[in-house]
């Protein structure tokens, strides 16, 4: 779940962080798809070690996909999570470890978020499908027909949650992907997998995102882009950087600071504070109070985790202190911004057209492949034009003419204008008005139903929240503190109520232990989703007699708390009681199978390698001498990594069929891998992981120059992504299927200069820069080379064109008739995707080259207008009968050799 607007605001400030990936797509031979080789250089040329997936961003976007075709099934949507996979997989292409982190059970913290989230998703679900029910009997009550409706099971994706059969189907198919992969993708040869059910994500070495910079078409393929975060570092330390401190300026303390500031605009477990919010610069503002209140803190915010509260309290007052004017300027801001939408609105409905043509006289959006409907009689249609417009003009100019009931016109005065037409658009009731003086009182009386004067309730809740940032830094700094503390309200307190905080406590009770996964279920889901659970267990979520019936509302209140959409309100759902929770399970636990309590388990890591791995043969002794206690991992036989080994009840075994969970895909009778249980290397419970740079580490090599720190606010110009690492990487060159799309959709009447057109490229056959064919060299097609005689039927190895003779095919070929190469033959690669062989000296031209010469003795000047953007002439069959040969319409030559053999561009 990530911080809204908070990628955006970090690309924007940042822009060099971004690179956009290059990417290799698979190439179909003969309708055969030809896997890509992984174990090759990566395609951007960088090469990483360790690649780790949040599973997360994998499964949602394949399970129910936002810009396309939902999968028909959950096998569909197991197979589109391997292709995911796959596709990320190449790009990255990491040389030692892969490790997939799916979500265990979540602290408390976190689960009030996902009890929002998915109590969000069944009412958005449930009111979906009565608007559409509703919409359906208001057709058919008019007297409209309707095809019976298709009864469809909506997937529900609260099943993406631990403890669920669907999840449980997942570990189990992606077991048997990886046992897959490692068996046949030689990119995976010596690569250690780490399949494991987690607490918590910390940071990813390489960030991979959704571009959402990309102006992609609907249904188009999304595009991923690389977050450089030592990019970012390079970024920060210009910006963080502090002289005359009264202390010793320490970089990778600064930038812990930093990262605390962030959590109060917004994160996983705390609201964000009503003044900050990222849109309107407030991360900027933190950082520069910081700048300015640090000479007086005496240090820094945070150590490995721990936050010094009476610094925090002094950077946090000085955000109260202008908490006012930024109230006040967020209204100006919003009321200006509602102007301008308003003449914008009045200006495109002043400067709309009153008539718009249909027909073929209608106006065609620019790449519109789909033809305009063709006009039988066309003076019926002018003259039907010039009534419509006659008749438009006639209504608009009796538009203080009100119509009766029978559309006669009425004298009673002008039309009431509808609601729906109106400029101004209905704004949600805001009870607070924070940019209004006591907006205070009437905050804390709104949202807690207390007065703002009740300072033993105020602190409370500052209390809360600073536990609560507290909590959080321990999160990501050295573990869940405590599993089963959460913040209580609904709402943040204000800066200004931080007075005091230094003397607040921040420990948390040590040895508290996480939900089960079952318990979880009934933590965060509402009843519509119960049948995920067993059927005693959810008898409580609907049962008026159930202990606790009043954690699962039917309905709920949605606060926007100044927002527009209700995604962006607050939800105000009752906080469970856990001790109420636990007591209600106690009488239902009987009920539970042995697969549920086995899925009512904490999961653990699994560690997957094939046969290449120096790690194979040592795990595959373990379960050859039956070895049931825990072993040390040789960490020399595993890239360093350290932990224990145990025996895997269910593990992928050498020379063991791995049985497919898929119907669709086979099993795997060869296999070779193996898997084992692991555990991380356990630590005291007082244990401080200090937050530093590891002895050894290399520090990258710079990557900005001084136009990148000038450039950061983009001076007024649009920014565009940097495509690749290398900033001067040559670009990329069209391939011949490329050159083809181009033909068949660029307009073939309109040829500008600079323009793709049915001109052969530079360096191709038949150009006028065409390079002197050397000895050796292939003259013809290998179509026609494979010809033995005139009048016999040509059969070439695996290439046949059946019923065509040699002067058929050479006749078709020369004219630009209807046959199309790609129809005449199949097989091994033409001429113009073969390398030329050279030799010393030149050959003779045959008459295919002397033909070819004879029209390259004409000046290019001469024939103007007639060819390409080159000015190459065409022949005059060639501009009658512009058929579909090669890449482009009526070009009777063969197809430019492969990308990267000759400069075209």
């Amino acid at each position: 779940m990530g911080v809204p607007a908070f990628f955006r605001w970090l690309s924007r400030k940042y822009p060099s962080i971004i690179v956009n990936c290059v990417e290799e797509k698979a190439k179909e031979c003969n309708g055969v798809k030809i896997p890509i080789d992984t174990s090759k250089p990566n395609p951007n040329e960088v090469e990483f070690d360790n690649l780790y997936l949040d599973m997360n961003g994998i499964i949602h976007p394949c399970t129910h996909p936002e810009d396309k075709p939902a999968p028909k099934n959950e096998d569909e949507m197991m197979v589109a999570i391997f292709e995911y996979i796959d596709r990320i997989f190449n790009i990255v292409r990491p040389r030692r470890l892969l490790y997939m982190a799916i979500d265990g059970v979540a602290p408390r913290a976190k689960m009030n978020q996902q009890r929002s989230r998915r109590f969000r998703a069944s009412k958005e679900g449930m009111e979906a499908a009565e608007e559409k029910q509703k919409i359906r009997q208001e057709i058919l009550a008019k007297g409209g027909f309707l095809p019976p409706e298709e009864v469809k099971e909506r997937f529900d994706s609260n099943c993406i949650t631990p403890g669920t059969e669907f999840m449980d189907n997942l570990a189990k198919c992606l077991r048997y992907y990886i046992a897959d992969r490692l068996n046949s993708d030689p990119g995976w040869k010596n690569l250690t997998l780490n399949q494991t059910t987690i607490q918590t994500l910390i940071t990813v070495c390489v960030g991979l995102m959704h571009d959402q910079f990309a102006d992609s078409l609907p249904m188009a393929e999304q595009e991923f882009i690389f977050i450089r975060l030592c990019v970012l570092r390079e970024y920060l330390e210009r910006e963080l950087t502090m002289a005359s401190l009264p202390f010793t300026f320490d970089f990778e303390r600064s930038v812990d600071d930093w990262v605390f500031m962030c959590f109060f605009v917004g994160n996983d477990f705390l609201p964000h504070l009503p003044s900050l919010e990222i849109r309107e610069g407030a991360i900027d503002r933190l950082v520069n109070i910081y700048k300015n209140v640090v000479h007086k803190t005496g240090g820094y915010l945070t150590e490995s985790g721990f936050v010094n509260l009476q610094r925090v309290q002094m950077i946090m007052l000085a955000v109260g202190e202008v908490e006012d004017s930024i109230f006040k300027k967020r209204k100006d801001d919003d009321d200006n911004f509602k102007r301008r939408q308003k003449e914008k609105r009045k200006r495109m409905k002043r400067d709309q057209p009153s008539f718009i043509p249909g027909g073929q006289f209608s106006p065609q959006a620019l790449g519109n492949r789909s033809s305009p409907q063709a006009i039988s009689n066309p003076r019926q249609a002018a003259f039907e034009m010039r009534m419509h417009d006659r008749q438009n003009s006639t209504t608009s100019s009796s538009a203080n003419t009100s119509l009766t009931p029978d559309s006669s016109p009425s004298l009673a005065g002008g039309i009431k204008r509808k609601a729906e037409d109106s400029d101004s658009e209905p704004e949600p009731e805001d009870n607070i008005r924070l940019w209004e003086t006591g907006w205070k009182q009437r905050y804390y009386k709104n949202k807690f139903d207390v007065d703002a004067s009740d300072e033993k309730f105020r602190r409370k809740v500052v209390q809360s929240y600073v536990e609560g940032l507290c909590w959080v830094l321990r999160y990501y700094y050295q573990g869940c503190a405590s599993w089963n503390w959460y913040y209580p309200f609904h709402y943040a307190p204000f800066a200004s109520d931080f007075e005091g905080i230094a003397d607040m406590p921040s420990d948390f009770e040590k040895g508290s232990k996480p939900f089960k996964p079952l318990e979880q279920l009934m933590g965060v889901f509402p009843a519509a989703s119960g049948n995920f659970l067993p059927p005693t267990w959810r008898k409580l979520m609907t049962d008026p007699e159930s202990s606790i019936i009043d954690f699962y509302p039917e309905d709920f209140a949605i606060d926007l708390n100044g927002k527009k959409y209700a995604w962006q309100g607050v939800a105000l759902l009752p906080f469970v009681d856990e001790r109420r929770l636990r007591a209600a399970l106690e009488e239902v636990y009987p009920d539970l199978t042995p697969e549920e309590n086995r899925r009512n388990s904490l999961g653990g890591d699994v560690l997957f390698v094939g046969k290449h791995h120096p790690l194979c043969d040592f795990i595959v002794e373990q379960y050859k001498t039956k070895n049931t206690e825990p072993v040390d991992i040789p960490p020399e036989l595993c890239h360093g990594i350290q932990g224990k080994l145990t025996l895997n009840e269910n593990a992928v075994l050498p020379d063991q069929t791995v049985e497919s969970p898929v119907p669709m895909l086979r099993d795997l009778t060869l296999n070779s891998a193996v898997s084992i249980s692991f555990k991380d290397p356990q630590f005291d419970e007082n244990f401080v992981f200090k937050a530093t740079v590891l002895p050894g580490a290399k520090k990258p090599a710079p990557v900005l120059k001084p136009g990148d720190w000038e450039k950061t606010n983009n001076d007024g110009r649009p920014w565009r992504p940097q495509l690749g690492f290398n900033r001067d990487r040559k670009p990329v060159h069209l391939d011949p299927s490329a050159f083809r799309t181009l033909g068949h959709t660029m307009p073939r009447e309109r040829v500008m200069p600079g323009m793709y057109a049915n001109a052969v490229p530079l360096g191709a056959y038949g150009s006028p820069y065409a390079r002197p064919l050397l000895s050796g060299q292939q003259q013809i097609p290998k179509l026609l080379s494979s010809v033995a005689a005139p009048g016999k039927e040509v059969i070439g190895g695996s290439q046949e064109v059946r019923g065509a003779t040699a002067s058929d095919l050479l006749s078709k070929w020369l004219t630009g008739s209807d046959l199309r190469p790609q129809e005449a033959w199949r097989g091994p690669t033409p001429l113009f995707q073969q390398t030329p062989q050279r030799t010393a000296g030149a050959a003779p031209l045959l008459p295919w080259n002397r033909m070819l010469q004879s029209q390259n003795q004409f000046q290019p000047s001469q024939y103007q207008g007639l060819g390409g953007p080159m000015g190459y002439p065409q022949r005059p069959e060639d501009r009658m009968d512009r058929g579909r040969q090669a890449y482009g319409p009526g070009r009777p030559y063969p197809l430019p050799p492969p990308s990267g053999r000759y400069g075209w561009n």
